[in-house]
C-alpha cells in the first residue's frame, strides 16, 4: 500500500488567507510549509482511492478512468468542494461512498452527475480489490467516518476530522492494531475550536493509546504550527507531522 498525502491542512490551508502569523509568513515564503485542504490518495495493486475531495484540481490530478473509488469522511465544504466541477465529467462513473449525511450531501446527491454515491454503516467492511477497508465512527459535528485499510500484511488508519474517539472506535483499532495512523491535530494545546477537532494533547493521547509504529498529525492548523515553531522538540518519539506531497508505503 502507497499513501500519499495531497493535502494537511485545516479548513482555512496554511498560508491562511489575511494571517500574518508565523506560520503563515514561512508558509508564503516557501511552497514546502503550504498546506492545502485535508485529502490523501491510497494506491495499491494499480487502483487508485481518493480519500476526500476537497481540492479543487481533482480533474487535473486525475485523468478519466484513473480513479478507482473516492471515500468521503464527512460533507464538510473543505472535504467535498472538487466533487462540485468533477462531477460534471462525461463517459464514466465513479463510485463515491461516505457516511449518510441527508441535509449536507443534498445537493451532490440532487445533480451527482458522473458520481456513484452510496452511504456506509459503522464498522462497514468493503472489499476493494486487494484490500479492506473498514469504516470508523468519528467523533465531529457531522456524521463522520475514519477509514482502516487492510491487505492482509499490513493496515493503515486515517482518522480526520475528529475530536479523541467514540469509545468502539478506540477499542477496534486497540484490537487491528495499524502500524501507520493519520489523526486530526488541528489546534495548540488547551485550545477548543467550533467544528470538534484534537489539539497535540488530546491527538498525541489517543497515538499513545493505539501505539502505532508511526503516527502522523494531519488538518494542521496554523496557530498550531505557529506555535510549534516555539517548541520544535515536544513531539513524542514515532510521531511526526504530516506534509504535502509525503508518502508512506507499507
Amino acid at each position: 500500500m502507497r499513501l500519499t498525502l495531497l493535502g494537511t491542512g485545516s479548513a482555512g490551508g496554511t498560508p491562511c488567507y489575511g494571517c500574518d502569523c508565523p506560520a503563515c509568513r514561512r508558509a508564503a515564503e516557501d511552497p514546502q510549509w503550504r498546506r492545502r485542504a485535508c485529502s490523501a490518495l491510497l494506491e495499491v495493486n494499480g487502483q487508485k482511492i481518493l480519500l476526500d475531495a476537497g481540492l479543487t484540481d481533482l480533474a487535473e490530478r486525475f485523468p478519466p478512468g484513473s480513479l478507482s473509488q473516492i471515500l468521503l469522511t464527512h460533507y464538510h465544504m473543505d472535504h467535498i468542494l472538487g466533487l462540485f466541477d468533477l462531477r460534471w465529467g462525461v463517459n464514466q462513473r465513479i463510485p463515491l461512498a461516505g457516511p449518510d449525511d441527508p441535509e449536507k450531501s443534498r445537493e451532490l446527491k440532487r445533480h451527482p452527475g458522473i458520481l456513484d454515491i452510496s452511504h456506509l454503516e459503522a464498522f462497514e467492511e468493503l472489499e476493494l480489490g486487494a484490500i479492506q477497508v473498514t469504516s470508523l465512527p468519528l467523533n465531529h459535528s457531522c456524521p463522520s467516518f475514519g477509514y482502516c485499510f487492510d491487505d492482509g500484511r499490513n493496515s493503515l488508519a486515517y482518522l480526520t476530522d475528529t475530536l479523541g474517539l467514540p469509545e468502539q472506535t478506540e477499542a477496534w483499532l486497540m484490537r487491528q492494531r495499524p502500524s501507520l495512523i493519520v489523526i486530526d491535530c488541528s489546534l495548540p494545546p488547551g485550545k477548543r475550536g467550533g467544528g470538534m477537532h484534537n489539539d497535540l494533547q488530546s491527538a498525541c493521547d489517543t497515538l499513545t493509546r493505539l501505539r502505532p509504529e508511526r503516527g502522523v498529525l494531519s488538518h494542521l492548523g496554523h496557530d498550531l504550527e505557529s506555535w510549534l515553531m516555539q517548541q520544535p522538540q515536544v513531539l513524542p518519539a514515532g510521531v511526526e507531522l504530516a506534509q504535502d506531497g509525503r508518502v508512506y508505503t507499507l
